[in-house]
């Protein structure tokens, strides 16, 4: 234990990073599996061991490879057609959050995705699956924005990603995998211009990631038995849970 204890942070002991690699490798084994959750689940166990200053930094770089790994792992399922307007909205939203100085009010921001959430989860937007071009730049744009402020924006842009590729859940999760890999990159980026010093925390990230990737590769095979339809049911309710615990965290900020 003390010679793992040497490679962590102050702020960790080694029992805690024990358990965050154990959590890493069943978060991604459901993520790869049904598509998002894992990245929540994540966030809200490192705000358990980590300090504030370092919570978003950290998840970022985690998820990161964490993404990287499921993206190549399906690799044959992106959607290419939709990479390019991608990265140009994700850079350009990255950017502005980068700029600015201004904090938004957690409150508020857990509301009003949460909201958002159950409204393109439940519904259908008219046209949505045609998008090409400036109006997958302008989703994505908004959503690298959030995910500069808030840091688990997966649930966005999987119900984002939903609404574009209604009929194929392999498609759907390679596809998402691959958009959040740019956007925790650029988060990355960001945070490193900012000064972050990632380097304490690289051990503990490395091994994390590591632990993500065995957890894609048995998640993956549970995608593959599952039919489509049913799925679409547990992605939905899952979707909503976590839409529901936002508005539920928000709620709570403003009383």
């Amino acid at each position: 234990m003390e010679s793992l204890a040497a490679l962590l942070p102050d702020a960790v002991s080694a029992s805690a990073a024990l358990l965050l690699v154990a959590a890493s490798f069943f978060t991604s084994a459901f993520t790869a599996a049904f598509g998002l959750g894992g990245g929540v689940a994540m966030l809200a166990l490192l705000g358990v061991f980590l300090p504030v200053s370092a919570l978003i930094p950290v998840h970022g770089a985690v998820q990161l490879g964490s993404n990287t790994g499921r993206a190549w792992h399906q690799r044959a399922h992106i959607r290419t057609a939709i990479a390019a307007p991608f990265l140009i909205g994700s850079v350009a939203g990255a950017a502005v959050g980068a700029l600015l100085v201004v904090q938004l009010p957690d409150a508020v921001l857990k509301l009003a995705l949460g909201m958002f959430i159950l409204v393109i989860t439940w519904t259908k937007i008219p046209g949505v699956e045609n998008l090409r071009g400036a109006g997958l730049a302008a989703g994505s744009g908004i959503i690298a924005l959030a995910n500069m402020f808030f840091g688990a924006t997966g649930p966005l842009l999987s119900a984002f990603f939903a609404q574009i590729i209604p009929d194929d859940r392999k498609a759907l999760i390679a596809t998402h995998a691959a958009g959040m890999t740019v956007q925790h990159l650029l988060k990355v980026v960001a945070f490193t211009v900012a000064g972050f010093a990632f380097a304490q925390w690289l051990p503990l990230i490395a091994v994390m990631i590591a632990a993500g990737y065995l957890g894609t590769v048995a998640g993956s095979r549970l995608l593959e038995n599952m039919p489509e339809a049913r799925f679409r049911f547990w992605f939905r309710i899952v979707v909503t849970l976590l839409a529901l615990d936002l508005l539920r965290r928000g709620l709570m900020a403003l009383l």
